[in-house]
């Protein structure tokens, strides 16, 4: 039986022929546009240009890995050569993307609209993209991509175009070093490779090969394994269907959510279900919402297109059955930091330009850190590229300088890096890093918390700058240990620590005046358990304000971790108060833990962008790939600054005790009363 397979850019192209003047998604394209779009010489002549291009041949024997710098390159693109380094010395990052038509996951991610808008409303003024494709057919293709960015970008009033360069030639003729990034770095994610679906039915002679988008990962149980399963046609999924049973459902798109769909068959006691978009549709992700996405589902689903091959045998219940494969493909991203160094972009979780814009939004950070770094301080090196594992973690003894107490400012430099450049080698699991500090071995401040930071999944990129100028006072005696570790089983992390002590010659009143130094600090609290006894072992902490004292504030360091029946305390809204002297009560609530883009919403804060796992999520009062930010509150107006005070801490859940059902979570709080004069 013959097959008529339609891919995304043939439909589009089809459609643009026979509507003139009509994008591929149907939108109107200027004459210049048109224009472009029927010079396919052109692009011949480009491709050829490249192809002999002396100066275009790439290097031989060159290794290009992670954080080694980019070498120079030319492009053709349809709006002329993008030239790298750029020839005015301007410092931008670079993202590269090779477009394959084989790849259902990059369909979806250039034809839905709010990806799309993403990319036109948030990527950085000074990030540039280049757009290329691994196909035959590419010069068409980056045609098509050009019309989807300027539609994109003419419906929200944004001029980015001069920030995108689309290639002319396909990467295979680009005769310069990036098909060799392109195809030399692997990835094991889910933006890039090839997932697949077979078909076979003695119908056919051969079998059909379709692209497939999975469905998003975090409301899914259900993986597809390659074993060969029958296919039985469920119509719309929108009821249950007993013929499915032990079967992969063949359901259409439409009259309902692809949630009920997935929720119906599985119910059905389907194997899995495979949603096929309607004849001319692209791929869209399969997504749930709402309360849907706290439903845990055991089979997997998936958006393929419609094969007619395979609807008409299933319509005359001819047999048919179907397979699941993984082709690996050349990698779809790479980037080039402000640095001018080669950088990988992490996994891209489900199809949106949003990825692409994080990545850069972080090489923005990098840059504006690089910048903080440069301003002038006494710098003593703790760590250096050294290795954090096991009870011990990474311990360092330094002195500190003599005038330690002319300072103000105290700043922890500190990175995580994994064992080699590549992501891969990273550990798989965020986990929390504490530092430590002890003076005095005989001292009641020994061992204390110094600062803390959360390690990100499987990306090694991390660096913070952290304020904890409070806690100069805990470095009083010369020479200081530190030690820096994460639970015992956690794979190896490379940690570097630079202490940075500064003057900021700022005073309480804002004004330019003496700067105010923290001279002494008083323990608080520490954290447990969060169940119905968390807050019956605080008692009030009396303190005295000494003498000298102009200023006085709380400093804590709080976060919540594990997952009881309301998802206590990582993912569950909590709230943390100090009340002084029975009357003042200050609070610090974690009221983004749980939201869906909570850290995402702060890769500009350091967040690392683009790793494993739900890295996305609101957490409470930490983000995987990120230190913890002290919380400071001035409580000296509140004092008897001559007589005896009191500080209560108490933790709650939607305003009341903690209670859970099962699997208590827990907190870590280190917490202090901090003197000023």
């Amino acid at each position: 039986m013959a097959r008529l397979h339609f891919t995304l850019v043939a439909l589009c192209l089809l459609v643009w022929a026979a509507t003139p003047g009509a994008a591929p998604d149907g939108n109107i394209m200027t004459a210049a546009n048109r224009a472009a779009a029927r010079q396919p010489r052109k692009c011949n002549e480009q491709l050829n240009a490249a192809r002999h291009s002396g100066s275009a041949r790439a290097p031989h024997g060159a290794q290009y890995q992670p954080g080694t710098a980019a070498p120079a390159f030319r492009i053709q693109t349809l709006d002329g050569d993008f030239t790298y380094p750029p020839p005015a010395g301007e410092r931008i990052s670079v993202v590269l993307h090779a477009f394959t038509n084989k790849s259902a996951f990059l369909e979806c991610l250039w034809t839905d609209r709010s990806s799309l808008a993403a990319l036109v409303q948030q990527l950085p003024e000074d990030s540039h993209v280049v757009f290329a494709s691994l196909d035959d057919s590419g010069c068409s293709d980056v045609q098509w991509m050009r019309a989807q960015i300027q539609h994109a970008a003419k419906l929200r009033g944004k001029d980015v175009l001069g920030r995108m360069h689309f290639s002319s030639v396909p990467v295979f003729g680009l005769g310069n070093w990036i098909p060799s990034v392109l195809y030399s770095w692997t990835c094991d994610g889910v933006n890039c490779g090839l997932s697949q679906v077979v078909f076979t039915s003695k119908e056919w002679g051969t079998p059909i090969v379709a692209k497939r988008l999975d469905a998003k990962y975090d409301w899914l149980m259900g993986r597809w394994t390659p074993v060969s399963h029958p296919l039985v046609d469920g119509a719309d999924g929108c009821s249950v269907a007993p013929a499915v049973a032990g079967a992969v459902a063949w359901v259409s798109e439409g009259n309902c959510s692809f949630f009920a769909k997935v929720k119906n068959m599985a119910s059905s006691k389907a194997l899995g279900v495979l949603v096929y978009a309607g004849l001319g549709d692209p791929i869209q992700l399969m997504d749930c919402a709402g309360a849907e996405c706290y439903t845990q589902l055991s089979i997997p689903a998936s958006m393929v297109h419609l094969e007619l091959a395979v609807a008409d045998a299933l319509r005359g219940q001819k047999p048919v059955n179907v397979s699941f494969q993984r082709t690996p493909s050349p990698n779809f991203f790479f980037g080039i930091d402000q640095d001018g160094k080669l950088a990988e972009m992490g996994w891209f979780l489900y199809p949106t330009f949003k990825f692409l814009v994080w990545q850069t939004q972080w090489f923005d950070y990098a840059q504006q850190l690089h910048g903080q770094l440069q301003k002038p301080s006494q710098t003593i090196n703790v760590f250096n590229h050294t290795l954090m594992q096991g009870d011990r973690g990474a311990v360092a003894t330094v002195g500190l300088p003599e005038d330690l107490f002319s300072f103000d400012v105290f700043q922890l430099d500190t990175s995580l890096s994994c064992p080699d450049p590549w992501d891969e080698s990273c550990a798989p699991w965020d986990h929390t890093v504490q530092l430590f500090v002890c003076c005095d071995r005989q001292g009641p401040l020994c061992g204390l918390e110094l600062g803390r930071w959360i390690t990100a999944f499987r990306r090694g990129i991390g660096r913070w700058l952290t304020d904890a100028s409070p806690l100069l006072a805990l470095l009083d005696g010369g020479v200081c240990t530190f030690t820096m570790k994460t639970v015992p089983w956690a794979k190896p992390w490379i940690t570097s620590l630079n202490l940075r002590f500064s003057k900021s010659n700022q005073s309480i009143s804002g004004k330019q005046s003496e700067a105010l130094q923290p001279f002494l600090l008083q323990p608080l609290f520490n954290g447990g358990t969060f169940d119905k006894n968390y807050n019956k072992g605080y008692k009030p902490i009396n303190f005295t304000v000494p003498a000298s004292t102009r200023k006085v504030e709380i400093y804590a360091v709080i976060t919540g971790h594990g997952s009881d029946d309301q998802g206590c305390c990582e993912f569950c809204v909590t709230s943390h108060h100090f009340v002084v002297n029975d009357k003042f009560n200050h609070s610090m609530v974690f009221d983004e833990a749980g939201t869906a883009f909570g850290c995402a919403d702060h890769v500009t804060e350091g967040v690392v962008p683009n790793e494993h796992g739900t890295w996305l999520y609101g957490r409470g009062g930490w983000c995987d790939g990120q230190q913890v930010t002290p919380w400071r509150t001035d409580i000296t107006s509140q004092l008897d600054m001559t007589g005896s005070n009191t500080v209560l801490y108490f933790g709650l859940y939607n305003g009341r005790d903690p209670n859970p059902t099962s699997n208590p979570g827990y907190i870590i709080m280190y917490s202090y009363v901090v003197f000023f004069k």
